[in-house]
């Protein structure tokens, strides 16, 4: 398993420019998902992510780094042959005027030629930013949520001897899908958590914005 973490001053972040194998690849992503309860009850669900970060998370493995912060073990990726187990340690913190953020922390033990070779700056915000009645008169409230994701990446140099838009566009694709199969899958069971623990009916899934 590779692991992904905030690097040295000395690693990928100082080497984009100058090292031709290591790559660098943005997305941005957004969206929102429904609660059918009132901005008090969705804050108290989420200031509790103890319990529905962990059950939401599955199947990908999830570790308390501390009372804040998890490694989140995202699964199995790859391109052109090149394949990745990425783990990367998060911190929720805590609200802030119904605001919420979470940001990349460094992994404990990181083994720092691992550094070396792949990081990640993963960084996500969630608002509630809509109170009001549904059509048949429940509190509806809208959770919107963004997200801005860099990956910096060592690549074999096989793999850089291929055309550089190819390369990049590639990596982007790959970025993309990554970040839309787990953001999906979490929006749809941070949803179905909620409502389920709230006895509550969940409102069917709705296409992703991206």
């Amino acid at each position: 398993m590779l692991l992904l973490s905030r690097p040295s001053a000395d690693t990928l972040r100082s080497r984009q420019d100058q090292d031709p194998q290591v790559r660098c690849y943005r997305s941005h992503f957004s969206d929102r998902m429904e609660m059918r309860a009132d901005p008090q009850t969705v804050s108290a669900y989420l200031d509790q992510h103890e319990g529905w970060f962990r059950r939401c998370a599955a199947p990908m493995d999830v570790e308390a780094i501390d009372a804040q912060a998890y490694a989140l073990t995202l699964g199995r990726f790859g391109n052109f042959g090149f394949e990745v187990e990425p783990t990367i340690g998060l911190r929720l913190l805590p609200r802030d005027n119904d605001q919420y953020a979470i940001e990349t922390v460094a992994l404990p033990d990181l083994d720092p030629s691992l550094a070396k070779l792949y990081d990640v700056d993963f960084q996500a915000s969630l608002g509630l930013v809509n109170d009001q009645l549904d059509p048949s008169g429940l509190a509806q409230t809208w959770v919107s949520w963004t997200l801005d994701l860099t990956v910096w990446v060592a690549l074999p140099r096989v793999i850089t001897m291929l055309p550089d838009r190819l390369v990049q566009s590639s990596g982007d694709h790959l970025l993309r899908q990554i970040v839309r199969q787990i953001s999906r899958r979490l929006t749809w069971k941070v949803q179905e958590d909620f409502h389920a623990s709230h006895g509550l009916a969940c409102p069917p899934r709705r296409r992703a914005a991206f």
